[in-house]
């Protein structure tokens, strides 16, 4: 699908004729067809998930709304390894945890989290947490991202802290002050536990996360080798504004998904 660029994403563009087709989120003609995609880019996400790294033992989910029910959720299998994931794997549950479609478990932790987060902001259509090495490691010094980079300004005053950390995540009230600590933001650092991102789409979320975990990485990297100098707060914002929107978080994870798809086709499945 085409159409009109948003100014930001035309900025990043060189010269080109005015023919030229970009890729932009694409619309659907019945939910049967939206759930299906839906299906696919979560299998893919977790797919990536695989790839780079980021699973720890049964830990880490990832949601996405059903169209035509928005408050059931999309989730892998509890225990079901990301690489191996497919969009018939796929697992159905309702905020209180009840097992819809699929015929596996689900992550208590997983609904417990997601279905407040998801809950307190009807705007996320997905949402990202795992237990990723980097991501981990600086959850334990209890910081927000510093704007020392053009890739860390995405979640520049767009993130949030918890530090309210419990032991694992067995209970709603326990969700609820997750969701209260994210509140409007994109993204959160759970203090002694990992990273969590929503988005408007899947491929967002997962794109956040990705990103944030590499943001987590180069920081870490720069504190160990000295002091960071920060990006000033009115650059920041401004680079925020050109890498941090909606479609740019959409569109930063397209070359993720061509590669995923290429080499995963099973995925689909």
């Amino acid at each position: 699908m085409t159409t009109a660029l948003p100014p930001a994403l035309a900025a990043a563009l060189g010269p080109a004729p005015t023919d030229l087709i970009v890729p932009m989120p694409p619309t659907f003609d019945s939910v049967e067809a939206e759930r299906q995609y839906r299906k696919e880019q979560l299998a893919a996400g977790f797919r990536l998930f695989g790839k780079l790294g980021f699973s720890e033992g049964v830990a880490g989910h990832i949601t996405v709304r059903d169209p035509e029910r928005p408050e059931w959720l999309w989730v892998n299998p509890f225990g079901m390894s990301f690489s191996q994931i497919k969009a018939s794997d796929l697992i159905l549950v309702d905020h209180e945890g009840t097992l819809l479609y699929g015929n596996r478990p689900v992550n208590k932790a997983a609904y417990v989290i997601h279905s407040q987060v998801h809950a307190a902001r009807p705007d996320a259509i997905a949402a990202a947490h795992a237990h990723s090495l980097h991501g981990k490691a600086f959850s334990s010094l209890g910081i927000l991202l510093d704007p020392i980079t053009q890739d860390a300004c995405a979640f520049f005053e767009d993130h949030a802290l918890y530090s309210d950390y419990r032991g694992v995540a067995n209970e709603i009230e326990e969700g609820k002050r997750i969701a209260d600590a994210l509140g409007g933001a994109k993204a959160a650092i759970l203090k002694n536990h990992g990273l969590l991102t929503v988005g408007e789409s899947v491929a967002e979320a997962v794109w956040w996360f990705i990103t944030m975990e590499r943001s987590c990485q180069a920081q870490l990297l720069a504190m160990a080798a000295g002091t960071p100098e920060l990006i000033d707060r009115e650059t920041a914002l401004i680079t925020r504004e050109q890498v941090g929107s909606h479609l740019a978080g959409w569109f930063q994870a397209r070359p993720l998904w061509d590669q995923i798809t290429a080499s995963d086709p099973d995925l689909f499945h």
